[in-house]
């Protein structure tokens, strides 16, 4: 079984504030994030190993969006140091 059949997934917008590393302006930007959500009963037709691994995981949330354009400047830059994976 894949990893995507024991959860839900679901889109979110969350409000970050970053700096251009180019022009120094500080903006609040939206960053797309993945939601998954652990499913109530495991998926028919799983194995021991399957319900182990169903067993240990936990809802958490994947970042999508890994670059963003500043809003006065203009240009690309990388979203710095902050974390691309949140266990909620």
């Amino acid at each position: 079984m894949n990893e995507r059949d024991f959860f839900n997934e679901k889109q979110e917008t969350k409000s970050a504030s970053f700096s251009c590393p180019h022009c120094r302006a500080r903006n609040d930007y939206e960053v797309r994030w993945l939601k998954r959500t652990k499913k109530p009963q495991l998926p028919r037709g799983a194995g021991e190993q399957d319900k182990r691994q169903f067993q240990n995981s936990r809802d958490y949330m994947v970042r999508i969006d890994d670059m963003l354009a500043c809003r006065s400047c203009r240009k690309r830059f990388d979203i710095p140091s902050s974390q691309s994976v949140v266990f909620i």
